[in-house]
């Protein structure tokens, strides 16, 4: 009994799962921790997509100051209710957004936020530096850079600066996993003495 207590909350530290769900995977996993870490992991992504069409009226906003002062970051964050607002791992995600954005610079939230014309003007410079290679291979390279274009100017694509094994729409499922209500970015921005309009 005291092995599973322990496992339990090993497993509760590693997954930042409720107790109760944690000992359920564990049971269902015959006590085999990666196998209830893998469990714990397909039921929360179900979770999450079943609470992706919930409105987000409430939430917070987060702000960043570069240690020099002569920088900054805002971002908005929006959530199912006040409470979840207020809680310590809500407002963690809002610095932990808001110190990312400032690092990594993004431009816009999500692919569609960016104009047609602005991928198609990608496209042709993607087409240029690819026109010496074979016909066939043309177009997956092309698709291949448009796509590293999205990783490197919309925030949920980009990889998390604190853990670039993640990216920015896996980190904000996971704290949808953890405080079981939708949560999405609204928006944000960027400021830096010296830089911009």
């Amino acid at each position: 009994m005291a092995k599973n207590l322990d496992q339990v909350k090993e497993l509760r530290d590693r997954t930042g799962c409720g107790l109760m769900d944690c000992k359920h995977a564990l049971a269902e996993a015959n006590d085999d921790l990666d196998k209830a870490i893998e469990l714990l992991r397909k039921k929360s992504m179900a979770k999450v997509e079943t609470k992706a069409t919930r409105a987000t009226l409430q939430g917070g906003i987060g702000f960043y100051q570069h240690h020099n002062g002569m920088g900054g970051a805002m971002v908005e964050v929006n959530c199912e209710t006040d409470f979840v607002a207020r809680t310590p791992e809500f407002q963690a995600l809002l610095r932990d957004l808001s110190q990312h954005v400032y690092a990594a610079s993004p431009q816009f939230v999500a692919r569609a936020e960016v104009s047609e014309a602005r991928v198609a003007a990608e496209r042709e410079i993607y087409k240029e530096q690819v026109k010496d290679k074979p016909a066939k291979a043309q177009e997956k390279i092309i698709a291949g850079k448009v796509d590293g274009f999205f990783k490197d100017v919309c925030l949920l694509e980009q990889p998390f600066v604190k853990d670039p094994k993640k990216s920015i729409e896996q980190l904000v499922k996971d704290a949808i996993a953890r405080l079981g209500e939708n949560i999405s970015i609204r928006r944000f921005a960027r400021l830096e003495v010296g830089v911009g309009k």
